[in-house]
């Protein structure tokens, strides 16, 4: 019996080529579980976050939902892909110990030159649980102001009334100014000539406040309360009368503009004078 070296040397090479696809097989399979998985945990998150939303009181606990729904498909996303990519790694024999144990000198070291990117993880956290800023929400960020687009552990997303994007990392957020959280007051502040009677320019000003109230749609927006709170001022060349109104968070500056058009209306139909700035002179006698 002879020995054939070639014919051996095929079947190695055809062992090793069989080991191989299998190996690339299972390799292409757990990442394909593991985006599977993700998919899963979406859409879990997403029914179970439309569920608690339904059952919500308010439209600030549906806010709230919403943001924490982001935030659990974001870790979601970073939690499931590195397990699937390890995984997928120890299939085709190379050793994730080291490579964990690496991982972990590696963190240390990044997180003495990373202290910042560590606190806009925490202060993230911290934010989401205190409830302090939500999806849609108007607020003060960093001297920062605009509406929530997108809260992560990293950084809030803010988009302001000139349609600029902002980025305001979580670290340096050491205040939180909220404007439509629960309710808002819009504080309404209208000038009178000096000529005027004051209780007449008041009771204008509380009809056209309490049309308002009754009103589609500006009383869907309105808590049912009004007042015209009296005289705030005595200006250069104005009497200053404000009001307020209680609204739905968020709601204020619409409510303003829609008051401010009314009233102008109204006091140029009772000839009541809203003065601008002026100034008398006086000559001297020779």
């Amino acid at each position: 019996m002879t020995f054939n070296w070639h014919q051996w040397m095929d079947r190695i090479e055809d062992s090793k080529w069989v080991e191989w696809t299998t190996l690339g097989i299972k390799f292409v399979l757990i990442l394909v579980l593991a985006a599977v998985v993700l998919k899963v945990v979406k859409v879990f998150i997403g029914r179970v976050g439309k569920r608690l939303q339904a059952k919500a009181a308010t439209r600030g606990e549906r806010k709230r939902i919403e943001t924490l729904m982001r935030v659990f498909k974001y870790v979601a996303n970073i939690v499931i892909m590195i397990m699937g990519v390890l995984a997928a790694l120890n299939t085709i024999g190379i050793s994730i110990a080291p490579m964990l144990a690496a991982a972990g000198v590696v963190g240390i070291a990044v997180g003495f030159g990373a202290q910042s990117l560590v606190k806009d993880y925490f202060t993230g956290i911290v934010l989401l649980i205190e409830n302090q800023i939500r999806v849609g929400d108007v607020v003060t960020l960093d001297n920062r102001t605009g509406t929530v687009e997108e809260v992560t552990l990293r950084y809030v997303r803010l988009r302001d009334a000139e349609g600029n994007v902002h980025f305001v990392p979580n670290g340096v957020v050491s205040s939180v100014t909220n404007m439509s959280m629960g309710f808002s007051y819009a504080i309404i502040d209208v000038g009178i000539a000096y000529k005027e009677n004051v209780q007449r320019a008041m009771a204008l000003m509380d009809e056209v406040g309490q049309s308002m109230l009754n009103e589609e749609p500006w009383k869907n927006q309105l808590m049912g309360e009004f007042m015209v709170m009296g005289v705030q001022m005595l200006g250069d060349s104005s009497v200053v009368i404000r009001c307020r109104f209680k609204t739905v968070g968020g709601e204020q500056w619409a409510i303003r503009r829609e008051y401010f058009r009314r009233i102008k209306n109204v006091f140029d139909r009772e000839q009541v004078e809203i003065p601008f700035p002026q100034m008398t002179l006086h000559k001297a006698a020779d």
